[in-house]
């Protein structure tokens, strides 16, 4: 029978990697960035009988720069922040702004009118204006009882 040395603090390292594991496979991925969260703009939603309004914040963007796509069901909407190159006489920069591709796709609760869409960006606040499709306008029906 052979003897084997038991390191206690190996099934700790063990552990600690298969976390590391975890946690980097969970963490969005990002473009020309070692670490950090990729930038996904903040999205709020709001339905009326009529129409669906959503704003997306972008802020430091110009709307050349961002590629909105409407289908029926949903919307995609996309661009590239690019760094800026600056050096500093003393050899340092730093930069906490986030930079490189992003891309948000909002499924839509209903269908709308994709041909209809009104769009404004302003102040680094996309508003979007989706009709409802005619179907989706009449889906509830009041039912009278007695």
């Amino acid at each position: 029978m052979a003897l084997i040395r038991w390191e206690p603090f190996r099934e700790v390292e063990s552990l600690q990697q298969e976390m590391n594991q975890l946690f980097n496979s969970l963490a969005p991925r990002t473009e020309g960035r070692g670490n950090g969260a990729a930038f996904m703009p903040a999205v709020e939603m709001q339905e009326t009988p009529e129409a669906v309004h959503l704003r997306l914040e972008i802020p430091g963007m110009e709307a050349k720069d961002l590629d909105v796509q409407v289908t029926a069901e949903a919307v995609s909407v996309s661009g590239e922040r690019k760094s800026e190159k600056k050096t500093e006489e003393k050899g340092m920069t730093r930069s906490e702004f986030r930079y490189g591709r992003f891309q948000r796709i909002i499924p839509l609760s209903t269908k709308v009118k994709n041909d209809q869409v009104q769009a404004d960006y302003k102040d680094g606040i996309l508003h979007l204006h989706l009709p409802k499709a005619d179907a989706e306008k009449n889906k509830v029906f009041k039912v009278n009882l007695g």
